[in-house]
Protein backbone atom coordinates (compact mmCIF):
# COMPACT_ATOMS: atom_id res chain seq x y z
CA UNK A 1 0.00 0.00 0.00
CA UNK A 2 1.09 3.44 -0.66
CA UNK A 3 1.57 5.95 2.11
CA UNK A 4 0.84 9.73 1.94
CA UNK A 5 3.97 11.80 3.08
CA UNK A 6 3.25 12.48 6.63
CA UNK A 7 2.31 15.77 8.37
CA UNK A 8 4.19 18.54 7.62
CA UNK A 9 3.69 19.86 11.13
CA UNK A 10 4.95 16.26 12.93
CA UNK A 11 1.55 16.13 14.49
CA UNK A 12 0.51 19.72 16.12
CA UNK A 13 -2.33 21.51 15.71
CA UNK A 14 -2.14 24.06 12.87
CA UNK A 15 -1.89 27.53 14.08
CA UNK A 16 -3.17 31.03 12.59
CA UNK A 17 0.27 31.96 10.83
CA UNK A 18 0.89 27.55 9.56
CA UNK A 19 -2.31 27.82 7.92
CA UNK A 20 -1.64 31.22 6.01
CA UNK A 21 1.41 29.84 4.65
CA UNK A 22 -0.46 27.32 2.35
CA UNK A 23 -2.62 30.32 1.21
CA UNK A 24 -2.53 30.71 -2.52
CA UNK A 25 0.69 28.58 -2.69
CA UNK A 26 1.15 27.04 -6.26
CA UNK A 27 1.14 23.28 -7.09
CA UNK A 28 -0.49 20.12 -5.43
CA UNK A 29 -1.20 21.34 -1.56
CA UNK A 30 -1.76 17.50 -0.23
CA UNK A 31 -0.86 14.00 -1.43
CA UNK A 32 -3.41 11.99 -3.15
CA UNK A 33 -4.11 8.45 -0.55
CA UNK A 34 -4.03 5.77 -3.54
CA UNK A 35 -3.59 2.40 -2.99
CA UNK A 36 -0.38 0.86 -4.87
CA UNK A 37 -1.09 0.67 -8.86
CA UNK A 38 -2.63 -2.84 -9.60
CA UNK A 39 -4.58 -2.64 -6.14
CA UNK A 40 -8.21 -2.55 -7.08
CA UNK A 41 -10.08 0.67 -6.17
CA UNK A 42 -14.03 -0.04 -4.33
CA UNK A 43 -14.29 4.02 -4.06
CA UNK A 44 -12.49 7.10 -4.99
CA UNK A 45 -13.80 9.84 -2.92
CA UNK A 46 -13.19 13.36 -4.58
CA UNK A 47 -12.87 16.24 -2.05
CA UNK A 48 -13.17 20.12 -4.10
CA UNK A 49 -10.26 21.20 -3.18
CA UNK A 50 -8.01 20.82 0.15
CA UNK A 51 -8.65 23.38 2.42
CA UNK A 52 -5.65 25.16 4.51
CA UNK A 53 -5.68 22.91 7.30
CA UNK A 54 -6.13 19.75 4.95
CA UNK A 55 -2.60 21.13 3.47
CA UNK A 56 -1.16 22.35 6.61
CA UNK A 57 -0.81 18.37 8.07
CA UNK A 58 -1.89 16.58 4.48
CA UNK A 59 -4.73 14.79 5.39
CA UNK A 60 -7.95 14.44 3.58
CA UNK A 61 -11.04 16.61 5.39
CA UNK A 62 -8.80 17.58 8.10
CA UNK A 63 -10.30 20.72 9.54
CA UNK A 64 -12.04 20.00 12.84
CA UNK A 65 -15.68 20.50 12.47
CA UNK A 66 -15.92 18.68 9.25
CA UNK A 67 -18.60 15.82 9.21
CA UNK A 68 -16.69 13.65 6.17
CA UNK A 69 -15.04 11.16 8.99
CA UNK A 70 -17.86 10.99 11.66
CA UNK A 71 -20.74 10.15 8.95
CA UNK A 72 -18.27 7.96 7.38
CA UNK A 73 -18.06 5.62 10.95
CA UNK A 74 -21.61 6.77 11.56
CA UNK A 75 -22.28 4.77 7.62
CA UNK A 76 -20.47 1.38 9.40
CA UNK A 77 -17.78 1.62 6.09
CA UNK A 78 -15.13 2.72 8.73
CA UNK A 79 -14.38 0.48 12.06
CA UNK A 80 -14.34 3.90 13.74
CA UNK A 81 -13.89 7.47 13.70
CA UNK A 82 -11.09 8.40 12.18
CA UNK A 83 -9.06 12.41 14.01
CA UNK A 84 -7.31 13.48 11.59
CA UNK A 85 -6.85 16.86 12.27
CA UNK A 86 -3.08 16.24 13.41
CA UNK A 87 -2.60 14.07 10.13
CA UNK A 88 -3.61 10.50 9.58
CA UNK A 89 -2.17 7.77 11.67
CA UNK A 90 -0.55 5.13 10.19
CA UNK A 91 -3.31 3.17 11.53
CA UNK A 92 -5.96 5.02 10.02
CA UNK A 93 -4.22 5.19 6.22
CA UNK A 94 -3.84 1.27 6.81
CA UNK A 95 -7.76 1.09 7.64
CA UNK A 96 -9.02 3.32 4.97
CA UNK A 97 -6.70 1.70 2.25
CA UNK A 98 -7.49 -2.12 3.40
CA UNK A 99 -11.24 -1.10 2.44
CA UNK A 100 -9.89 0.04 -1.26
CA UNK A 101 -11.00 3.29 -0.16
CA UNK A 102 -8.63 5.99 -2.20
CA UNK A 103 -8.69 10.09 -2.22
CA UNK A 104 -8.22 13.03 -4.30
CA UNK A 105 -9.49 16.06 -5.14
CA UNK A 106 -10.91 18.17 -7.75
CA UNK A 107 -8.50 20.93 -7.84
CA UNK A 108 -4.65 20.73 -6.08
CA UNK A 109 -4.52 24.06 -4.80
CA UNK A 110 -5.26 24.96 -1.38
CA UNK A 111 -7.74 27.96 -0.59
CA UNK A 112 -9.49 28.97 2.75
CA UNK A 113 -12.76 28.51 0.55
CA UNK A 114 -13.67 26.47 -2.20
CA UNK A 115 -15.37 29.48 -3.95
CA UNK A 116 -11.77 31.06 -4.33
CA UNK A 117 -11.14 28.29 -7.79
CA UNK A 118 -12.07 29.29 -11.31
CA UNK A 119 -14.49 27.41 -13.32
CA UNK A 120 -10.78 26.63 -15.60
CA UNK A 121 -9.21 24.93 -12.19
CA UNK A 122 -12.49 23.07 -12.01
CA UNK A 123 -13.08 21.69 -15.18
CA UNK A 124 -9.37 20.75 -15.65
CA UNK A 125 -9.90 19.09 -12.50
CA UNK A 126 -12.61 17.01 -14.19
CA UNK A 127 -10.16 15.89 -16.88
CA UNK A 128 -7.78 14.73 -14.51
CA UNK A 129 -10.72 12.93 -12.68
CA UNK A 130 -11.44 11.34 -16.00
CA UNK A 131 -8.05 10.19 -16.39
CA UNK A 132 -7.25 8.90 -13.23
CA UNK A 133 -10.50 6.77 -12.98
CA UNK A 134 -9.23 5.39 -16.68
CA UNK A 135 -6.15 4.46 -15.26
CA UNK A 136 -7.17 3.02 -12.03
CA UNK A 137 -10.74 1.64 -12.75
CA UNK A 138 -12.12 2.65 -9.56
CA UNK A 139 -16.04 0.65 -9.09
CA UNK A 140 -17.62 3.91 -7.95
CA UNK A 141 -16.13 7.74 -8.03
CA UNK A 142 -17.92 9.86 -5.39
CA UNK A 143 -17.58 13.99 -5.93
CA UNK A 144 -18.54 15.48 -2.77
CA UNK A 145 -19.65 18.88 -3.61
CA UNK A 146 -22.59 19.62 -6.38
CA UNK A 147 -21.89 22.72 -7.30
CA UNK A 148 -18.47 21.83 -7.82
CA UNK A 149 -19.59 19.22 -10.23
CA UNK A 150 -22.31 21.56 -11.98
CA UNK A 151 -19.11 23.78 -12.84
CA UNK A 152 -16.37 21.15 -13.17
CA UNK A 153 -18.39 18.42 -15.45
CA UNK A 154 -20.66 21.38 -17.24
CA UNK A 155 -23.97 19.78 -15.91
CA UNK A 156 -25.62 23.20 -14.38
CA UNK A 157 -28.50 20.94 -13.62
CA UNK A 158 -27.06 18.04 -12.22
CA UNK A 159 -28.27 16.75 -8.81
CA UNK A 160 -27.14 14.57 -5.90
CA UNK A 161 -26.89 11.08 -5.86
CA UNK A 162 -25.86 8.20 -9.09
CA UNK A 163 -25.26 10.57 -12.45
CA UNK A 164 -26.18 9.31 -15.91
CA UNK A 165 -22.38 8.86 -17.55
CA UNK A 166 -23.80 8.51 -21.12
CA UNK A 167 -21.93 10.10 -23.24
CA UNK A 168 -20.27 12.05 -20.71
CA UNK A 169 -17.71 14.97 -20.90
CA UNK A 170 -15.16 15.77 -18.17
CA UNK A 171 -13.08 18.71 -19.62
CA UNK A 172 -12.96 17.14 -22.64
CA UNK A 173 -12.22 13.68 -21.86
CA UNK A 174 -14.58 10.42 -22.37
CA UNK A 175 -15.42 9.45 -18.64
CA UNK A 176 -14.81 5.89 -18.49
CA UNK A 177 -17.57 3.40 -18.03
CA UNK A 178 -17.01 1.15 -16.01
CA UNK A 179 -16.22 3.54 -13.17
CA UNK A 180 -19.79 4.15 -11.66
CA UNK A 181 -20.15 8.60 -10.50
CA UNK A 182 -21.92 9.88 -7.53
CA UNK A 183 -22.35 13.16 -6.25
CA UNK A 184 -22.52 13.81 -2.46
CA UNK A 185 -23.36 16.59 -0.50
CA UNK A 186 -20.47 18.40 0.73
CA UNK A 187 -19.52 17.46 4.52
CA UNK A 188 -18.29 20.26 5.30
CA UNK A 189 -19.90 22.41 8.72
CA UNK A 190 -20.05 25.23 6.73
CA UNK A 191 -23.00 23.39 4.74
CA UNK A 192 -26.66 23.65 7.16
CA UNK A 193 -28.17 21.69 4.80
CA UNK A 194 -26.88 18.44 5.96
CA UNK A 195 -26.07 16.44 9.23
CA UNK A 196 -23.80 13.38 10.12
CA UNK A 197 -26.60 11.26 9.94
CA UNK A 198 -27.94 12.60 6.45
CA UNK A 199 -24.63 12.35 5.04
CA UNK A 200 -24.19 8.72 6.51
CA UNK A 201 -27.38 7.92 4.58
CA UNK A 202 -25.82 8.71 1.64
CA UNK A 203 -22.72 7.03 2.05
CA UNK A 204 -24.84 3.99 2.74
CA UNK A 205 -26.27 4.03 -0.41
CA UNK A 206 -22.94 4.34 -2.31
CA UNK A 207 -20.95 1.26 -0.22
CA UNK A 208 -24.23 -0.62 -0.74
CA UNK A 209 -23.72 -0.72 -4.54
CA UNK A 210 -20.43 -1.92 -4.05
CA UNK A 211 -21.51 -5.18 -2.42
Amino acid sequence: MSTARPSPLRGARPTKADLERFAGRPGPAADDLLPETGEPIRLLIVGINPGLWTAAVNAPFARPGNRFWPSLAAAGITEREVDASRGLSDEDEAMILGLGIGMTNLVPRATARADELTNEEQCDGAARLARLAASRHPAAVAVVGVTAFRTAFRRPKASLGRQDTEGLEAGGEEWPGGSALWVLPNPSGLNAHETVDSLADRWREVWRTLD
